[in-house]
């Protein structure tokens, strides 16, 4: 699993400089899943060892790493939504027509870098639960 993991922080590495130079590097938050990438980069090299217990302790940093990663992105995720949501209501109420919001091009690669950091945490995640799971039932814990 620790070398999903590595595979997993370049992904997520590359998300956040994707992110990051498609709004210009005018928002240094786009690099958010960097760090993580980053972060679980370095766990997830510790992790490759065949000592059992080192493994063990490395890989359940990188999969909690990955699960607040994923919670703290489904929570922008819907402050997004939701302030978004407010923003029509307000042109609602002024009178002018729904139509007459535009969203930037960055609000739409940071909502869709968020999306994709949430999916790929949340896959993780999972791997990693599915992984100590099928450890414990084979006796190798």
């Amino acid at each position: 699993m620790a070398k999903v993991t590595l595979v997993f922080a370049v992904l997520l590495i590359a998300l956040g400089l994707v992110g990051y130079l498609g709004t210009g590097s005018a928002h240094p938050t786009a690099l958010i899943p960097t760090w993580i990438g980053l972060l679980l980069g370095i766990f997830g090299s510790l992790a490759i060892s065949p000592n059992e217990g080192r493994r063990k302790l490395f890989m359940h940093i990188n999969v909690t790493i990955g699960l607040v990663g994923f919670l703290g992105t489904l929570v922008e995720i819907v402050r997004s939504v939701v302030e978004t949501q407010r923003g029509l209501d307000q042109v609602r109420a002024a009178g002018m027509a729904s139509g007459a919001i535009s969203f930037s091009p960055n609000f739409a690669i940071a909502f869709a870098s968020k999306v994709t950091l949430a999916g790929l945490l949340f896959i993780y995640v999972i791997l990693c639960v599915r992984s100590f799971i099928a450890a414990r039932r084979s006796g190798k814990v």
